[in-house]
């Protein structure tokens, strides 16, 4: 089995594990003469911890990496955190596809890394929200109560995103554009939505996880 991990559409090194904290709210008290009783609350956010080692002497530098890193945990927006599990004969197994922010990270110098750079990341899950308005309106007449109106706005942040791809073997620009614009000659958007990833449209990879607009 093969693993390909993305992290903001950046293929980075294979982290030998994944750490997954699945965290909940729940809250416990104590009521004189009955127990213990249990308060069920909305789970909270899940927390991941991501060791990469980043290569010294191969592919991109571990200044590339960090730089991607530290881009990510200073832009105070969330981004796409995806793990993909393949078959030998590159069926996509499953996937760990998660909205996250950077929360931060640890390097972390080894000598049993040799020159390589260690680096634990930590995630957590990002949920979208958004504020509420409240509109007050006051009685004709006096004596009768106030009527209250609660409108949620919608948050930009919750705006539809764009789609992804994960490229299989055998996989084309323009078998891709024909399976979601009903056209393989709209390649182009595809090719345009993915320059970080594409540098010649007739060459894509199996494992790449491309942005469909």
């Amino acid at each position: 089995m093969s693993y390909a991990c993305y992290l903001a559409g950046v293929q980075m090194p294979t982290p030998a594990k994944l750490t997954v904290k699945i965290k909940n709210k729940n809250k416990t008290l104590i009521l004189l003469n009955e127990g213990e009783i249990n308060f069920l609350r909305t789970p909270g956010l899940t927390e991941i911890v991501v060791p990469f080692v980043f290569p010294m002497l191969t592919g991109r530098s571990p200044d590339y990496y960090l730089g991607t890193l530290e881009r990510l945990k200073t832009s105070k927006e969330p981004t796409q955190f995806i793990l993909v599990r393949c078959s030998p004969d590159g069926r996509t197994l499953y996937d760990t596809n998660m909205r996250v922010s950077v929360e931060d990270y640890n390097i972390v110098e080894d000598a049993t890394k040799g020159l390589d750079v260690a680096v634990d990341v930590n995630l957590k899950q990002w949920r979208p929200y958004g504020t509420k308005t409240a509109t007050v309106e006051q009685p004709a007449e006096s004596g009768q109560a106030a009527t209250v109106t609660v409108e949620k706005e919608r948050d930009a942040s919750t705006a539809p995103t764009a789609k992804t791809y994960t490229v299989k073997a055998g996989d084309s620009l323009w078998a891709i554009a024909a399976k979601y614009y009903g056209k393989g000659a709209e390649y182009s958007k595809i090719a345009s939505a993915n320059t970080d990833k594409i540098s010649n449209p007739n060459l894509i990879y199996p494992g790449q996880v491309l942005t469909i607009p």
